[in-house]
């Protein structure tokens, strides 16, 4: 009915624009009221105690000692980068593994090139000593 309705009101390419991207309209309009819906429905069910007990920090029972603000080391933070920097990095390479021989020479000498860069990289991370863990 409401192809037939949409047709009847709108040129045609109206028509079809309306009929191919109407889908993802609809999509987008279920996937957004379903996170402001679950938003709400989390404000109706959340716990409303003011009681002071619930703001402290929890430590598995014993009474918590000191800030649980504690400024961490940057070296974690820059272990934790190059982990995810060269393992990321391993996702490029994967997929010229599998098409490795559609791509020729040029392929190869581009990946090279990619290993290489990778390669200056590690070197400068290791000489500055942020793999070390101490």
């Amino acid at each position: 009915m409401m192809c037939c309705l949409t047709e009847s009101l709108l040129n045609p390419e109206s028509a079809e624009f309306l009929r191919q991207f109407g889908q993802i309209g609809v999509f987008l309009a279920f996937g957004i009221s379903f996170g402001i819906g679950n938003l709400f429905l989390a404000y109706l069910v959340r716990s409303r105690g003011h009681d002071p007990v619930f703001r402290t920090t929890y430590e598995c029972g014993p009474e918590a000692i000191g800030s649980p603000f504690v400024q961490l080391n940057v070296r974690f933070y820059v272990f934790a980068m190059l982990f995810v920097l060269f393992d990321v990095e391993t996702l490029f390479i994967y997929p010229w593994a599998v098409a490795y021989k559609s791509l020729g020479m040029a392929g190869f000498l581009e990946m090279l090139a990619f290993i290489g860069v990778l390669g200056l990289g590690l070197a400068y991370a290791w000489r500055k000593g942020a793999l070390q863990w101490e």
